[in-house]
């Protein structure tokens, strides 16, 4: 397994002592260790509670690891937003929030007034948009630039015929 990341964490004295003794007896490193204790305590972490009902516990972060990683930054973002929005930090929930707010993202149709809408769902999010307008998304969130730099979308239907499917593309 390749190290990519560097984590710097403080222990207590008393902490990393017990830590290394831990490691010792699984013969491990004391960064491999760690690694190994987040791997396990992974599978317990829910992130959400089961109902009980059919055997359902609920999900941990490592039963959703596969859908929630992607070395992509905004797919990976998306797919959060999309699966756990509680989770996002405040500046992820601004940036969520001018996300579903941007027709140019989200399949859609024009409804009985001509008016487009879209659903905020997995399948309706356009990622090959988000992707190349991914900075842009995160500087308005940030305050660092204005709304103006979003993509627009034609939010009235221009040909005035009414739509009753939802559309692959956006139309322009």
């Amino acid at each position: 397994m390749t190290r990519s990341e560097t984590v710097t964490v403080r222990l207590d004295p008393k902490l990393r002592y017990l830590a290394e003794l831990a490691a010792l007896k699984h013969r491990r490193t004391l960064s491999s260790f760690i690694e190994w204790a987040i791997e396990d305590t992974l599978q317990r972490v829910k992130l959400r509670e089961g109902d009980g009902r059919d055997g359902d516990s609920g999900r941990t972060v490592a039963d959703d690891a596969e859908g929630l990683w992607d070395v992509d930054d905004a797919e990976r973002f998306a797919r959060l937003a999309l699966r756990y929005p509680e989770l996002l930090t405040h500046e992820e929930q601004k940036r969520w929030k001018l996300i579903r707010e941007n027709g140019f993202l989200w399949r859609g149709r024009y409804n009985s007034d001509s008016e487009w809408e879209w659903e905020i769902k997995d399948r309706s999010l356009i990622l090959n948009r988000l992707r190349e307008y991914w900075d842009r998304f995160c500087a308005v969130a940030r305050g660092d630039a204005q709304a103006s730099v979003l993509p627009t979308w034609a939010d009235k239907n221009p040909t005035g015929k009414k739509t009753d499917d939802f559309d692959d593309d956006i139309p322009f």
